[in-house]
């Protein structure tokens, strides 16, 4: 029987696979905690970081963490156009596409921002 690290782990896997298929637009992969969400702006090609964000970069946001993860995603919208970079791959890692990490796309999608 899977325990719940491997199956994290294969379902990382999967997604990740799928988006390297992009290997030349760069792909924003997203960590969220329990208190936390970060994100970083990757360049595979170079393995580089361009840009990263972190919760802690928002400075007098207040509410709850959904509407924090969304002007964080406004926040890594902004960075990444001072990038010169208008198309992304967007890499959920193992979270479902709802709450926090749904609400950091549409950030990321009202900041300009297509994938």
């Amino acid at each position: 029987m899977k325990n719940k690290k491997d199956k994290k782990l294969k379902r990382k896997l999967r997604i990740r696979t799928k988006v390297r298929k992009f290997k030349k637009v760069p792909r924003v992969s997203v960590f969220r905690s329990n208190k936390f969400i970060s994100a970083q702006l990757i360049d595979d090609s170079k393995n580089l970081t361009l840009a990263s964000v972190t919760e802690k970069d928002l400075k007098g946001v207040s509410g709850t963490k959904t509407e924090k993860a969304k002007s964080l995603g406004l926040l890594m919208a902004k960075n990444i156009k001072s990038k010169k970079v208008e198309e992304i791959v967007f890499d959920r890692g193992p979270y479902a596409y709802h709450g926090r990490v749904k609400s950091f796309a549409e950030g990321l999608r009202e900041g300009g921002i297509s994938f």
